[in-house]
């Protein structure tokens, strides 16, 4: 079934008569756009903001109207479908009113899903994928395969499709999957599930269940039998996957001798001293790593010699500098509760932590415990500060800071010889920065002119 004839069964597009809105001009929205040219669809493009940047195929494509400066009632009333990137809301009153009156929703992936014949392996949860979904991708490519990765991460999935893949890797967002309907993955996970994103989701059960959808089809379910929300989501009649750091599990962590391994059933893998990341939450995303590619039947000992190169993200647990005895960690990819305990429980020290930004509407009294076990000082800074010193109560002494560079030089003044100094977060960046990579940036800037 080719492309077209797939969104005619699914989503009841006529090429002739349906009026497509693509709604918003980011990267998702673009590549989009570009998509729907090359198929000869006709669409408008309408984005909220008045002065877009605009992708140079639109000069090339004169043709397609494009409104910006608001949500023009006119243009959805027209609408049949609706394509709505992930960065704009459902609930936005333009899009709730035309979904009201009959139009249908269609997702970028939706569309992926439509034109692709080689497997899918989807990857979500609140925290990890980025690195699931890289790690993966370095084991699929180990492996011999022409694997493609991206979707929340990097390149959008509709501009996967030029690459002749014979695996896809992608990572979804909870707004990717909630207006995604078609996607049928070879193998799929939802890594765990903590508060995020409640500024756009009702509460974390109406969360869980958008990472749920994650799910759908017939593939491999890889379940994380750590995580009680996760573990609730197993399906009847599904080929069912599990991994575990705490318990045996078709893929954990055992003791074989003096070392720790990597295992599968009953076979070492590797010894977990061979993972070169930092931090328990590590061996998780590299045990949630392989059970998707043995699901998808790639070479074990090709993945485990990718895992022993893997060098982590950016922005991710990374080391910044040592000096004067002090390890300095960026982990500004920690935008919410889950990413910061996680980074947190991984060392066997106490620490000293950055935190604060945009909380998003978590409750941050979830942070409490780890901060009081795990934290000797707390630097918060940024718009919920306030929110985060409350919900600690004391429990462990807390500084102010204006803005970054003050952050380091008081945590700096605080730190001694043998101590690590941890930026995460746990709160979105867009209160102060461009974004997580531009808040980390200037951490590492702040940090090397101590020097």
């Amino acid at each position: 079934m080719d492309t077209i004839d797939a969104l005619k069964k699914h989503f009841a597009l006529d090429p002739q008569h349906s009026k497509i809105l693509v709604v918003g001009l980011g990267i998702t929205g673009v590549s989009v756009a570009r998509f729907l040219h090359k198929l000869g669809l006709i669409f408008a493009i309408i984005d909220s903001r008045d002065n877009p940047s605009m992708d140079e195929f639109f000069q090339q494509t004169p043709d397609i109207p494009v409104f910006t400066g608001g949500f023009d009632e006119a243009a959805f009333k027209v609408a049949t479908h609706l394509i709505v990137s992930p960065g704009v809301s459902l609930h936005e009153k333009s899009i709730v009113k035309a979904l009201a009156n009959g139009a249908t929703i269609i997702s970028d992936i939706d569309l992926f899903a439509c034109s692709v014949t080689a497997p899918i392996i989807a990857i979500t949860g609140s925290n990890g994928k980025s690195t699931v979904t890289t790690m993966l991708g370095d084991m699929a490519a180990g492996a011999g395969k022409r694997v493609a990765i991206g979707g929340n991460l990097g390149k959008p999935a509709l501009d996967l499709l030029a690459d002749d893949a014979e695996l896809y890797v992608l990572e979804l967002s909870s707004f990717q999957l909630e207006r995604t309907s078609v996607l049928n993955a070879a193998a799929a996970t939802v890594l765990n599930v903590s508060a995020d994103h409640l500024d756009r989701h009702a509460d974390l059960a109406d969360y869980a269940k958008e990472k749920q959808s994650v799910y759908h089809g017939d593939g491999v379910i890889v379940i994380n039998a750590d995580d009680a929300l996760v573990k609730a989501m197993q399906e009847a009649g599904r080929q069912i996957v599990s991994f575990s750091i705490k318990d045996k599990a078709d893929f954990y962590l055992a003791y074989q001798g003096e070392a720790e391994y990597l295992m599968y059933q009953q076979t070492p893998l590797m010894s977990l001293a061979e993972l070169p990341l930092e931090g328990r939450h590590n061996a998780a995303n590299a045990l949630a790593a392989l059970a998707l590619g043995v699901a998808v039947g790639l070479n074990i000992p090709a993945m485990c010699s990718a895992l022993k190169t893997f060098k982590g993200l950016n922005h991710r647990m990374q080391k910044v500098a040592q000096l004067h005895g002090v390890t300095w960690v960026n982990d500004s990819k920690a935008t919410n509760i889950g990413a910061c305990v996680a980074a947190l429980e991984g060392y066997d020290r106490k620490v000293i932590l950055i935190a604060g930004g945009d909380a998003k509407g978590a409750d941050m009294a979830e942070l409490t415990p780890a901060i009081k076990e795990k934290t000797k000082s707390v630097v918060l800074m940024g718009k919920d500060a306030n929110l985060i010193e409350q919900a600690i109560a004391g429990c462990v002494p807390v500084h102010r800071a204006e803005n970054m560079v003050q952050a380091v030089q008081i945590a700096a003044s605080l730190a001694s010889e043998g101590d690590s100094v941890l930026l995460s977060p746990a709160c979105a960046s867009l209160d102060q920065y461009k974004n997580y990579q531009d808040r980390g940036n200037q951490f590492a800037l702040a940090v090397l002119a101590l020097n």
